[in-house]
């Protein structure tokens, strides 16, 4: 490939690869850079701190849609249906009838089709593969799959696996056959002729799930959350199980997926989600404050909890007042008493007996709600209790009084109260909730992070420490191809396109993975086009197509490759640029180009 201009080619690769435009001096592939980033000359030298990456929101979050909302998802029915065709019939015999009419129909299109089996097979295979809990975490993994995909017929990402919960990307791979089983049984079709059903399931939850929230706000003495940006969403789906309630955070959104069991949920675990939905915000604001509780954390160390609760303050603050909200809310199952209207004065004592006979009966339900959160380390539940006793009794909302609970607490007191308490052996307890936290990334996986902010010397050297490992496992191969497929772009926007295809080069020859593989034949379909090599570029794209990552950004990119030639800001071939050209204007990240996306580099 013979680039006639430098400076015009920098500015291609710089808008091509979507980053900063940068020129570096090229070094020798042997001699690495990474000395720079530790010591200069005895001087020590600070790493940039690390970087975190924050999933995004699921597709079915409409920005501008209600804040509260009960629907049903399409690309949730087509997974869970192809859960149960491979066998998951936990809760079966006490679903809704409409789980059992799915799999009636699934049943019919197999046994009239040899490659719908087939392909059902390939599909149950690849579940059974990535079966490794046997409990409802290895259904959850699709659920969460499931929330980042695009309807039929494409049933595409929504998002760059960086920026998916991590278990949803260990089943990633499934898509393709999944894709394959559902065109095979016409599960679109099916979703048709049940989703009047799913609307008429909804409908029956939509009046205890209205009650359940303003109970619960009428409790805190907060108006209901009207804010825009904030969403809590429930997800009707019938072909789970019952018993099963899968919750998330998203960031500021709150998604529950639900499943009927004669017309009712799990209401008590919704309203945990909907209860930190509230409440997240209120303490989350306030880690300052909370920090002070930190003595706790030293006393629940053998605690059956989840790291986060022994590790975090915040996390912990916020779980034991939700949980003394609960018991101050709960139904004990007391049968309900109240004196009956127009009782003889004379009578009153005995009534009044049994009055406070009943309210000790409540009481002593819900302290023993409370004490077993505390045995299971929540140990601040009986503070907060005691605290929303007071709370009832004046106008004040919680929003107006959690600073002050908070601020008021007597640490050292909630210590001495934690170490006299025998801690459970074994949590008890299943979470439901899962909250999607930022990730902090490492290796490759930051050197694409640093990429993309435009630090190439830094992305240089970690790619070239990766090459410098001379291991020869698979997943070795697999670092080496990726470090090479990060080079490539670093070359390119260093000037070096000549080293830049050499490494795009190195990349197919080396990785297995069919996204590298794709973007690679792209990258060097776009720079074929830079060189007015139609012909040579064309077959790059199509072998682009031909590799199937199954991801939108990459079909789009070649896609738009085979129908013109990759330009930029009208410019289709480097060969009308000339070292006399004028100096193209800089180029801002993100700018957008014809037939890219920047935002939709591969990572």
């Amino acid at each position: 490939m013979n680039l006639r201009s430098y400076r015009a080619f920098a500015f291609h690769a710089a808008v091509l690869l979507g980053v900063p435009l940068a020129f570096a001096p090229l070094p020798a592939r042997a001699q690495s850079s990474s000395s720079s980033s530790s010591q200069s000359e005895g001087v020590p030298v600070s790493l940039p701190p690390p970087v975190y990456v924050q999933e995004t929101t699921p597709s079915l979050v409409n920005p501008a849609g209600p804040t509260i909302s009960l629907i049903s998802s399409e690309p949730v029915f087509i997974v869970t249906s192809a859960l149960n065709a491979c066998g998951y019939n936990e809760g079966l015999d006490q679903s809704a009838p409409v789980r059992k009419q799915v799999r009636q129909e699934m049943d019919q299109a197999l046994a009239a089709s040899a490659d719908a089996r087939a392909r059902r097979d390939a599909l149950c295979l690849y579940i059974t593969q990535h079966r490794m809990t046997g409990t409802d975490r290895d259904i959850s993994q699709y659920i969460s799959l499931a929330l980042y995909l695009t309807p039929p017929p494409h049933m595409e990402l929504t998002a760059n696996l960086e920026r998916m919960p991590p278990d949803a990307t260990q089943v990633v791979g499934v898509l393709p056959l999944l894709k394959a089983f559902s065109t095979a049984v016409d599960l679109p079709g099916i979703w048709l002729t049940v989703h009047d059903i799913y609307d008429q399931i909804a409908e029956q939850l939509h009046d205890p799930l209205t009650q359940m929230i303003v109970s619960t706000d009428l409790y805190l003495k907060m108006p209901a959350q009207t804010s825009m940006g904030r969403h809590f969403i429930v997800v009707v789906e019938p072909m789970l199980s019952p018993s099963m309630v899968n919750a998330r955070i998203y960031g500021s959104d709150y998604v529950v997926v639900v499943s009927p069991a004669n017309g009712k949920v799990p209401m008590s675990d919704v309203r945990d989600t909907y209860l930190h939905y509230v409440i997240d915000p209120l303490l989350l604001t306030a880690t300052d404050d909370i920090k002070g509780v930190d003595p706790v954390l030293k006393v629940i160390q053998d605690a059956p909890l989840a790291y986060r609760y022994r590790a975090s303050s915040v996390a912990l603050t916020i779980e034991c007042l939700i949980k003394a909200i609960e018991a101050r809310t709960m139904d004990t199952g007391v049968p309900v008493y109240t004196i009956p209207p127009g009782v003889n004065r004379s009578q009153m004592p005995r009534y009044e007996h049994q009055l406070r006979l009943y309210q000790k009966k409540v009481a002593a339900a819900r302290k023993a709600a409370v004490a077993h959160d505390m045995a299971q380390g929540f140990v601040l539940t009986q503070y907060f209790y005691d605290q929303l006793i007071a709370f009832e009794k004046g106008p004040a909302s919680l929003e107006s009084t959690i600073g002050e609970m908070v601020y008021s607490m007597d640490v050292d007191e909630q210590v001495h109260r934690a170490k006299q308490i025998q801690f459970d052996k074994e949590s008890d307890e299943e979470e439901v909730l899962q909250r999607s936290q930022p990730r902090k990334l490492t290796g490759l996986d930051l050197a694409e992070a640093r990429l993309a902010g435009g630090d190439v010397a830094d992305a240089r050297t970690m790619a070239e420490q990766v090459l410098a490992d001379p291991a020869s496992t698979p997943a070795a191969i697999a670092q080496r191809a990726r470090a090479y497929f990060i080079l490539a772009r670093v070359e390119l926007l260093s000037g070096h396109p000549q080293v830049a295809i050499a490494d795009f080069q190195r990349t197919l020859a080396t990785s297995k993975q069919n996204r590298l593989l794709a973007w690679s034949h792209i990258y060097l379909g776009r720079l074929l086009d830079l060189e007015c090599n139609r012909p040579a570029a064309l077959a790059e794209y199509k072998e682009a197509m031909t590799e199937r990552d199954w991801q939108q950004d990459t079909r789009l990119a070649a896609e738009r490759g085979l129908k013109a030639p990759f330009t930029v800001n009208g410019h289709s071939c480097s060969e009308n640029a000339s070292d006399d050209s004028p100096e193209p204007a800089a180029v801002k990240p993100g700018a957008q180009v014809s037939g890219h996306n920047p935002a939709q580099t591969p990572q």
